[in-house]
């Protein structure tokens, strides 16, 4: 017999609460019938300046298997919160959480970038990124260098060597769900191999916090600004030196979130 429920939570304090508000969020957007290209992540709402999406995108999930699929993958990881041993542990996944989630957006983003101005293929312009897998992709990445003799679970009957589990499971969902985000799960993998080889590092408590401060300013003044929700509460005083170029954003009443799919963009599970 395993472990009682209740003693695996308390041993994954962090991945319970992500779990619980993917979880919450799921059941909300569900509630309000919002759907995948309202909150999900794409180059043309970027670069409207709607950088919000880049956390609600990571935090949101298409349908109830989505979610369970990403869920599961990330409480089988949770075990890097039991290896503090290894310079692992809490305080590391919580730092390294919030690194994945916004670095690995922005890697996207990247991409997107340079396949639309580069190699000119405009579908990437629309195409419409949502789930969590960017940061479970992360998560396997770190641990597949960290603790290589691990093995990754799901829904308790697929076991996979965690050494060989970020490139396997990038093959296998991308032949069994033709909708899964390659790009999005190699994101995750690429910003996941550069913490495990310290090529990003010195994240602390202050670091973090300062960086989910700056990650709530950009978030609330993007949300202002794009006009996706109507925050009347935030006034943004504008330049009256007449000596400085002026700056304004848009006025007017916002608009709210569209309840249905914007048609012609495709959505990618990630």
């Amino acid at each position: 017999m395993g472990k009682p429920l209740l003693y695996e939570i308390w041993e994954k304090p962090a991945s319970s609460c992500v779990i619980a508000i993917c979880s919450t969020i799921w059941f909300y957007i569900q509630k309000k019938n919002i759907g995948y290209a309202d909150v999900g992540l794409s180059y043309e709402t970027a670069i409207e300046g709607q950088y919000w999406r880049i956390i609600t995108s990571a935090f949101s999930h298409i349908s109830v298997v989505h979610l369970v699929f990403n869920m599961s993958a990330l409480w089988s990881l949770g075990v890097v919160e039991q290896l503090g041993h290894l310079g692992l542990g809490i305080e590391y996944y919580l730092q390294y959480t919030l690194v994945l989630v916004v670095l690995s957006g922005v890697l996207v983003l990247c991409i997107y970038h340079l396949l639309i101005q580069k190699f000119k293929l405009d579908y990437f312009r629309r195409v419409t990124a949502v789930g969590y897998s960017c940061v479970v992709f992360g998560w396997m990445t770190i641990l597949a260098v960290k603790q290589p003799s691990s093995k990754l679970n799901l829904f308790g009957v697929l076991s996979l060597p965690i050494s060989f589990a970020p490139f396997e499971s990038l093959i296998f969902t991308s032949i069994i769900v033709p909708q899964a985000s390659f790009i999005g799960h190699l994101s995750g993998i690429i910003v996941g191999y550069s913490i495990a080889w310290g090529l990003i590092q010195g994240m602390n408590n202050y670091w973090a916090i300062s960086l989910l401060g700056w990650l709530i300013l950009v978030f609330t003044l993007s949300l202002k600004r794009s006009g996706a929700f109507d925050l009347s509460f935030i006034e943004i005083e504008p330049v009256t030196d007449p000596s400085l170029p002026a700056f304004g954003f848009p006025s007017g009443n916002g608009r709210t979130l569209q309840i249905n799919a914007v048609p012609g963009r495709g959505a990618e599970l990630v």
